[in-house]
């Protein structure tokens, strides 16, 4: 007997308020099975456009982003407290 004839016996037997829990369980099953999806690697997005960001690129970007960060006002005031 295959799992799935083992389960429609087991269903049959309860009454319709159980069958309908047993419904929403087997839905709980399915969502847990599709979150378990691998994601798809996002440099598929821009692979046609011949884009090629280097470390380099991503560390000067930061430093542009970051560099007039007012960090001396910051650790100022925990000399303060």
């Amino acid at each position: 007997m295959t799992s799935e004839e083992v389960l429609l016996e087991k269903i049959k037997v309860l009454p319709p308020d159980l069958k309908q829990e047993a419904i929403h369980f087997v839905e709980f099953l399915q969502t847990k099975i599709q979150k378990k999806t691998p994601r798809v690697s996002l440099e598929g997005i821009w692979a046609d456009l011949d884009v090629n960001i280097t470390e380099e690129d991503i560390t000067e970007a930061r430093k542009e982003m970051w560099g007039n960060f007012p960090r001396e006002h910051f650790f100022d005031n925990e000399k303060n407290k």
